[in-house]
């Protein structure tokens, strides 16, 4: 099992270089952007130092014609 330092040193590695594919162990995964590894990289980083992420909340809205 890769532990969460292996995740942060291959996304680091994968945003210096510019790549949005990544390897862990035994698995590759594929990010659909640079924007999505730094967010995946923060959210990491934030869970090894015990901090939890925020809560996202999505309103909806609606209006009668």
């Amino acid at each position: 099992m890769t532990t969460i330092e292996e995740k942060i040193a291959a996304l680091k590695e994968a945003l210096a270089s510019g790549a949005s594919r990544v390897r862990y162990a035994d698995r590759e995964v594929q990010y659909r952007s640079l924007a999505e590894v730094r967010s995946i990289l923060k959210d990491l980083e934030a869970e090894r130092d015990g901090k939890a992420a925020a809560p996202r909340t999505t309103y909806a809205s609606y209006w009668p014609d």
